[in-house]
């Protein structure tokens, strides 16, 4: 059954793949099902029932639906109490309400993780924007670079909070477009003991976006007092149409309501208008659909590592998220890979991903992302800004089949360009 014009060395070397990766797809499954019955058994506790899958308007007051689920999501996340509405309109602007939430006029936030990813910076003011951003508020910015191989600089950042009073740090759990470690969850325990050794006091808040259920514990489980993420990511399970969440310690989950309605008001309001329905079965299936994006990753690390591209992490590599990145050296590689995606995406199949000028990115963006959900990154994607050393970050994969044939499409149109080829040792372990 060849639905797909795929080189025949390359069916080959797909199926050696496969039985090279079968340790690593047996331990993420261990994960899932752990994940799974976390969730399941919290849906179970709280007593969901079609009740809590109905529809509030206008103010939204007693929804039982909005207020169940937001107990549900924070026991999931290890935390006491969280925020899960349709109403943010991205990972971006969640994690801005957290800030502002937390943040106030002289305060001082230290980022532990290096230069923040593109979109985030604008919210920090870090380039000297002044348009609502926290610097335009008074909140001062400072970042501890990361060491020579990608990771925390834990000395350094000992020394600064011992020596200055921060009220928040800042940890990007993720990589964005940059290619150093993603974080794993010792990883962020080994920064929130850091931190809390020096500075009690200290808010430890976690950008989580792509790291939800990607391991059986969160951010909060191991020391953070805050993290923040995106339902068209991990959390939404490919089903949430949009929305974001915060969960975390009460009394700073309280504030971010305050700030993402208004004082006196916050989680009080908000409609669902029938959203209720998507967010809970998103978050029901969301430790599964982890699982077969993080199956996608580890396949992709191994085919593309076998054809002699550089990938992070490596295909046996543990993972603190659903990103694959891969350097393919050249902007018509990148371009290539890109449309050769696009190529195996169930919508929008039909259309040639070319680069553009994307708003909150400093170079061009070329983009493979043919969901049903626009801008969806737990489904399957490609993208990254064209600049040197050229790498394509990959996310996503509501299943696995289907998402190991935008990886072979993908593959395929870089050979149809001349631009790559099987060669005999790829098939050599």
């Amino acid at each position: 059954m060849n639905f797909f014009k795929i080189d025949e060395k390359l069916e080959a070397l797909d199926k050696r793949i496969i039985e090279k990766v079968r340790p690593q797809f047996e331990y993420i499954d261990a994960i899932t099902e752990y994940n799974q019955q976390k969730v399941l058994s919290s849906f179970i506790k709280h007593k969901v029932s079609a009740v809590h899958l109905g529809v509030s308007t206008g103010y939204g007051y007693d929804d039982p639906g909005r207020d169940t689920l937001e107990k549900i999501m924070a026991e999931c996340m290890g935390a006491e109490d969280s925020l899960i509405r349709h109403s943010f309109a991205s990972g971006t602007h969640t994690l801005t309400v957290a800030l502002f939430g937390i943040l106030r006029p002289g305060d001082k936030v230290l980022v532990l993780t290096g230069r923040p990813y593109d979109t985030i910076t604008g919210v920090f003011g870090i380039d000297g924007e002044s348009d609502g951003s926290l610097r335009d508020f008074g909140v001062e910015y400072h970042e501890i670079p990361l060491l020579p191989d990608g990771t925390p600089d834990i000395n350094s950042i000992r020394s600064e909070l011992a020596w200055n009073n921060y009220k928040m740090a800042y940890i990007q759990r993720s990589r964005g477009y940059s290619l150093r470690p993603t974080l794993t969850i010792d990883k962020i325990e080994e920064l929130c003991k850091a931190v809390k050794s020096v500075s009690r006091d200290t808010v430890i808040m976690v950008d989580n976006c792509y790291g939800e259920f990607v391991e059986k514990l969160e951010p909060c489980d191991v020391g953070a007092d805050l993290c923040a993420g995106s339902l068209i990511k991990n959390p939404g399970g490919g089903i949430a149409p949009t929305g974001g969440y915060i969960a975390g310690k009460k009394e700073l989950v309280e504030k971010c309501a305050a700030r993402m309605t208004c004082p006196g008001v916050g989680r009080e309001v908000g409609a669902t208008l029938g959203l209720n329905r998507e967010l809970y079965l998103g978050l029901f299936s969301a430790p599964h659909v982890v699982g077969e994006s993080l199956k996608t990753a580890v396949y992709s690390a191994a085919i593309l590592g076998a054809l002699g591209y550089e990938v992070s992490p490596e295909y046996d590599e543990k993972r603190g998220d659903i990103i694959e990145s891969v350097t393919l050296g050249s902007r018509d590689a990148m371009v290539a890979f890109c449309q050769g995606m696009q190529m195996g995406a169930p919508v929008d199949s039909f259309v040639t991903p070319e680069p553009w000028n994307m708003p909150g990115y400093d170079d061009p963006v070329i983009m493979a992302a043919g969901a049903f959900t626009l801008g969806s990154s737990i489904e399957l994607s490609a993208d990254g800004p064209l600049r040197p050393p050229y790498a394509a970050w990959m996310q996503g994969g509501l299943n696995f089949h289907s998402a190991k044939c935008g990886v072979l499409l993908a593959i395929q149109s870089m050979i149809d360009k001349g631009l790559t080829r099987v060669r005999p040792q790829s098939l050599n372990f």
